[in-house]
């Protein structure tokens, strides 16, 4: 279902950003996971008030193209901080993780403009290094196995969907942002699920990669909600990670089956 609130969804990117606003950042605690093929530099947020004898939420958040390097600041530029706001804090307590892909690689081996793909046969180099701290934060943090989540922009967008065909058992929601999949492998996520977005006039990323995922899992026997917004480039993030219904709706989302523990 598309949706055309773009009036309202301005004010809520505005209201959203002062709320997150810059400072947050020092709420993101800045570390370094050494993985199989290589080392990612990564942001960790932690519940307020952490309590070591409860179980939380974990979001991984896959940024996009231009904030690749290793300076382990700019993965958090775009979407990603709204989940440090006071508000959320405080409303949805939860573990975040946000990795930075090296300068010259991708979550994801396919061109971002094409009008469609195939997944790879293996992920990434970043992509298997992601898996694996995700891995070692199931390890370090009481992380509770039915409410791991996966989002992402852009390049991040793929990843999201390439997180989830992947390893479908275990996510229990995902949300990607103007990214692309292969609409093949839609029966295995069609029980995920996802809340899709994309602006109506991407010139980087087609509207189409969204709208044929979409239609895929639609026929799968999935249940996606999508958002629309027309007229808006590829830059929709902003008024995605500032619709309110998103977070209450994502951390809604529970898994029957906990996710397999991680691997040791």
């Amino acid at each position: 279902m598309l949706r055309f609130p773009a009036i309202f969804a301005m004010f809520f990117f505005c209201a959203a950003s002062v709320r997150a606003g810059a400072d947050v950042t020092d709420r993101f605690e800045a570390r370094a996971f050494k993985g199989s093929t290589e080392e990612l530099p990564y942001r960790l947020l932690k519940p307020k008030d952490y309590d070591a004898k409860k179980s939380y939420p974990l979001v991984l958040f896959f940024h996009g193209a231009g904030e690749r390097g290793k300076d382990n600041i700019a993965q958090l530029k775009h979407g990603v901080k709204a989940f440090a706001s006071d508000e959320h804090l405080v409303k949805f307590p939860c573990f975040v993780i946000a990795p930075q892909c090296p300068n010259g690689e991708q979550w994801v081996n396919t061109p971002w403009g094409a009008p469609e793909h195939t997944m790879p046969e293996q992920p990434s180099k970043s992509m298997t290094v992601a898996f694996e701290l995700l891995d070692a934060i199931r390890k370090e943090f009481p992380i509770d196995p039915t409410r791991i989540y996966v989002t992402g922009i852009s390049m991040g967008g793929f990843g999201t969907w390439d997180a989830l065909q992947r390893h479908p058992e275990i996510f229990a929601a995902g949300v990607p942002v103007c990214g692309g999949a292969d609409t093949a492998q839609a029966p295995k996520i069609a029980g995920i699920p996802v809340w899709v977005f994309h602006g109506g006039n991407d010139g980087v990323v087609k509207t189409k990669r969204s709208r044929d995922m979409v239609a895929a899992l639609e026929a799968a026997g999935g249940r996606p909600k999508y958002d629309e917004y027309p007229g808006v480039g590829h830059d929709c993030w902003g008024r995605a990670y500032a619709t309110k219904e998103l977070y209450e709706w994502l951390f809604a989302q529970r898994r029957t089956e906990p996710a397999p523990a991680p691997k040791k």
